[in-house]
């Protein structure tokens, strides 16, 4: 079992906030993509980051939005794509959203047009 799934959303999601307020987005565009991705509403992500829940009992919880398929690029080199555990690809399309959202991209583009 990889490590991150076993560390808490909420260790992460200020950095993800962070990283993309450096570059002039907002937490509301980040939360945004979040529920886009998972298909959770806004305070159902509120409670997983008040519980600490782990990123495997998140998307446990989550829908994954059946156009997450189109997302497709690299994160640390890896290609989100081509990720064979569902957990880590899961993940990884979180982070590579989050690094559009950092590059500048429209939000309606990283929704994939939704």
């Amino acid at each position: 079992m990889h490590r991150i799934f076993t560390t808490s959303l909420a260790s992460v999601y200020p950095l993800y906030v962070a990283k993309i307020e450096r570059k002039g987005r907002t937490k509301a565009e980040l939360d945004e993509v979040i529920r886009w991705l998972t298909g959770l509403d806004q305070s159902e992500i509120e409670e997983h980051l008040a519980q600490e829940t782990t990123f495997e009992d998140f998307f446990a919880a989550a829908d994954l939005n059946p156009n997450a398929a189109l997302i497709t690029g690299s994160v640390c080199g890896v290609k989100v794509q081509d990720v064979q555990d569902p957990l880590m690809q899961r993940i990884r399309y979180l982070d590579k959203l989050v690094d559009e959202l950092a590059k500048g991209r429209p939000i309606a583009k990283v929704l994939r047009g939704s």
